[in-house]
């Protein structure tokens, strides 16, 4: 294998990595939960650094992942932007920063988070993705702490 070819193939790695994490922001501001849980590894986990007290640290899982996700579209109206990747040794590991600018829909209060996210993929599905983001967004957004740990139920 020549090294040009090492580039090429290393440059759709990344590519199809990207383009998981693409997908799964259209999915999630379009409301396709089902696409969404597509976009994962059977076993896949989503995990939550930064989550409030009381919020869970993981889901694992397509069917957890569905059961948490579910509701995200009837609670926000969300659209996300400045999507910048930042480039990895492994091409399948995905490290992007973006915002969502939005609204929670029942107190119409503004939902515009900034997010870190660490993903790693294998063959274009997720395998393991950390969501670092802001509680005291969701916080404003909801009304209280109580009801963000209620939404992740």
């Amino acid at each position: 294998m020549t090294n040009q070819t090492m580039i090429q193939e290393t440059a759709a790695v990344r590519e199809r990595a990207q383009q998981a994490f693409r997908n799964h922001l259209k999915h999630l501001s379009g409301g396709d939960i089902k696409a969404w849980v597509e976009l994962w590894e059977e076993n896949g986990v989503l995990e939550f650094p930064y989550g409030p007290a009381g919020f869970p640290d993981r889901k694992e899982g397509e069917a957890e992942l569905y059961d948490y996700m579910q509701n995200f579209p009837k609670h926000f109206e969300v659209a996300f932007t400045d999507l910048v990747f930042h480039l990895t040794v492994d091409p399948e590991l995905v490290v992007a920063e973006f915002k969502s600018v939005g609204k929670h829909r029942e107190t119409g209060n503004p939902y515009n988070q900034t997010y870190i996210s660490v993903v790693e993929t294998k063959d274009g599905l997720i395998t393991r993705y950390r969501d670092f983001w802001n509680p005291l967004v969701a916080m404003e957004s909801i009304g209280s702490m109580d009801d963000v740990v209620r939404f992740s139920e």
